[in-house]
């Protein structure tokens, strides 16, 4: 994981005096740390993270960041900020690896290059069968005279295929459980969909569910079109099915070759013994594993497992592009793009690494980071191929964790050249769609902000927070807000407000209901703050922006509820539908008394308004529909309707014979339970509707 180095840019030598910029404790604790490895994070006034770093000796390492003066550089911006220290002690390398990039994913720092992907592999997953008695067998085996004869044998005429018998072929992502067999990872949905038609084309393994295939009685489409050998009816026997599963397995391990030999070998000896059907089958069966080969013309069978690693850095932004190769196939690839990149451009940690500082880049800093970060939850592969060079320690401390041998080649030869050009094409234009996409973002957001004028000096900073209601003729009201920060939508903070208490409809009430909730109490604490000229630790802001769904009606009452909290009434804007309510005709409303204002059909700025009410709109109403749904199919749960404990939810079940039996009972039919109010009936018959 790259770190700060202190020694990085030189300093002449009268500027080489230490600051006395940092308390009395921060510098005692730094004399009193152990020559020792471990990991260690920075923290500033604010007690926000600042950098995490990795040390072999962490006396050393830590005390290099206080000893010289760094000038205006990051790492000098960066020290000038550090108010407090911690320290975790290790007992070696592999540990202070895995608990540093433990920590940069947990906390976020500012200054570490970090990528967000949080999303697991998907794998392609063969059920494990089920173990065959020997009666078993030998009856199954009797399914094999169906397709030779097209009439059911006497003998399995009680014999019902079971599911266990034959394994499924499916897509799968999560955790792998080690009684099934598990190929992967896949960079991809869609190359396990690829890798299921191909165990469906050459080995005819079947995809459907254990509760499909149990109430089987003749042959799917897919049997019918030969993707499916037809198991669920007795159309190959289980000892033949599990020779095709064991051959697929094999293919997908790497011995495609292998396989192939001995489909020929099987095929040739059907055929002397005058078995012409079965020879056939496998003669097809061998002519379509020939033309996968085929198309699979980037195989390499000294190649088994490899990830191919290109990194292309620009304008700022970095992508990582990642290539698969498993069993000796392309699998396709996947780009990541990590944050804080500008930030640690011109951070680096010599000391820890065997890469002299000066002929580190931003690209190795980048890769480093990317192969600590990515294989902590991933299963790193024995081969590496990578662009730039890569930390010897680094690739020693992953080999200790992992258990596994990791080597990398930066400069490969015949086909891990083709496989690396490949990577870094990819590379390279998907950081120039990033660039591109962001761009256009970013204008958007420029936009915005010349069209209201609003005061920012870093348009990364733009906040804004729609919100909007959403019901179907007053059933399950819910409110939504979205929030749009650093020039895209932050899913991470996105909040529904369930609306309780108003008259079924009454929009405006949903309205003021919401923002009293969202605003009421970081209102508060704000005022205290200004009285007091101290602001605490942790407390959020206001957006620069608040859009409401609606027009004059929604603006005065969200006007209202910021007079009442005592905040700027220029922070509202309300998204007025056009004439015919047609998309591009909207207007804007202020609550400051401006005057409306229409942006034009074609503006950024409206089209960035749009965006974000739309946003709104379908997160409202999703939540919406899951609440209504929730009340709809099973009646809701009587325990959350207030004045229903668990006494009356009995009463009320054993009467009715259970919650479907209360929803379809009128008021008066509910009053009659014992301790049930006409009042309290009241409320369950609507809480039920």
């Amino acid at each position: 994981m790259s770190e700060p180095d202190p020694t990085a840019h030189p300093i002449p030598q009268a500027a080489q005096k230490p600051e006395k910029t940092h308390s009395e404790q921060v510098l005692s604790d730094v004399a009193s740390l152990p020559a020792l490895p471990g990991v260690y994070r920075y923290f500033d006034a604010q007690r926000n993270v600042l950098y995490v770093g990795k040390a072999i000796n962490l006396k050393k390492r830590v005390s290099s960041y206080f000893t010289k003066n760094h000038g205006g550089t990051r790492i000098g911006h960066m020290v000038s900020k550090i108010a407090r220290l911690e320290t975790t002690v290790v007992r070696s390398e592999a540990e202070a690896l895995l608990l540093e990039n433990n920590l940069i994913k947990t906390l976020n720092p500012k200054y570490n290059i970090l990528f967000r992907d949080d999303k697991s592999y998907p794998y392609l997953k063969i059920s494990a069968p089920a173990p065959l008695s020997d009666a078993i067998k030998e009856r199954a085996s009797c399914a094999l005279s169906i397709s030779a004869t097209g009439q059911k044998s006497s003998q399995i005429v009680n014999l019902k295929a079971n599911p266990d018998w034959f394994p499924r072929v499916s897509y799968y992502r999560g955790a792998v459980e080690k009684k099934h067999h598990y190929f992967g990872p896949y960079p991809s949905a869609w190359a396990v969909k690829e890798a299921i038609l191909l165990m469906q084309k050459v080995f005819r393994l079947r995809t459907c569910e254990d509760s499909v295939f149990a109430n089987r009685t003749r042959p799917c489409l897919l049997y019918q079109i030969k993707r499916c050998s037809g198991p669920c009816v007795g159309h190959i026997a289980a000892a033949a099915y599990a020779q095709a599963q064991a051959d697929a397995e094999r293919f997908l391990n790497g011995d495609a070759r292998e396989v192939m030999t001995e489909l020929e070998t099987r095929m040739m000896a059907h055929a002397d013994k005058l078995e012409f059907e079965q020879a056939a089958e496998l003669r097809n069966q061998v002519a379509a594993l020939s033309n996968v080969l085929h198309q699979q013309s980037v195989d390499n069978v000294s190649d088994r497992d490899v990830d191919i690693l290109a990194v292309k850095v620009q304008g700022g932004r970095a992508c990582v592009n990642l290539a698969m190769v498993r069993g000796g196939r392309h699998l396709g690839d996947r780009p990541y793009f990590p944050v804080h990149v500008e930030d640690a451009a011109d951070l680096d940690d010599s000391d820890e690494t065997d890469v002299p500082s000066a002929l580190r880049s931003v690209e190795m800093q980048v890769l480093d980071a990317f192969i600590a970060q990515h294989y902590l939850n991933v299963p790193a592969p024995p081969s590496l191929v990578v662009s730039v060079p890569v930390d010897k320690g680094l690739l020693q401390a992953l080999s200790e964790q992992t258990g596994v041998k990791v080597s990398a080649v930066h400069n490969p030869r015949e086909q891990r050249r083709v496989w690396l050009e490949m990577a870094q094409t990819n590379a390279a234009l998907q950081l120039a769609r990033l660039l591109a996409e962001e761009g256009s973002q970013q204008a958007r957001t420029r936009a915005l902000v010349d069209a209201l004028d609003l005061a920012l000096d870093n348009l990364e900073d733009l906040r804004v927070e729609c919100f909007d209601i959403s019901h179907t003729s007053g059933e399950s009201t819910q409110a939504s807000c979205v929030v749009f920060h650093h020039h895209k939508m932050q899913n991470a903070e996105y909040r529904r407000f369930k609306i309780n208490d108003i008259t079924p409809g009454d929009d405006y009430a949903a309205m003021r209901q919401v923002l009293l909730r969202r605003y009421g109490k970081l209102a508060e604490v704000l005022a205290q703050a200004k009285q007091t000229g101290e602001t605490p630790v942790g407390t959020g802001r206001l957006p620069d922006l608040v859009l409401v769904d609606g027009g004059k009606g929604q603006v005065a009452m969200a006007r209202e509820v910021f007079e009442q909290l005592g905040l700027d009434l220029s922070l509202i804007v309300g998204v007025e539908k056009g004439e015919g309510r047609r998309i591009g005709l909207e207007e804007l409303v202020f609550a400051d008394g401006r005057d409306k204002v229409y942006l034009g059909k074609d503006s950024a700025a409206l089209m960035l308004v749009a965006q974000i009410r739309d946003e709104a709109h379908r997160f409202a109403i999703t939540g919406m529909r899951a609440a209504r749904a929730k009340v709809r199919m099973d009646g809701g749960k009587l325990e959350e309707i207030p004045g229903i404990g668990p006494k009356r939810r009995a009463r009320l079940l054993q009467r009715f014979g259970g919650v479907r039996g209360v929803a379809l009972a009128s008021e008066a039919d509910i009053a009659q339970v014992e301790g049930i109010s006409n009042e309290l009936a009241q409320e369950i018959y609507r809480a039920l509707h």
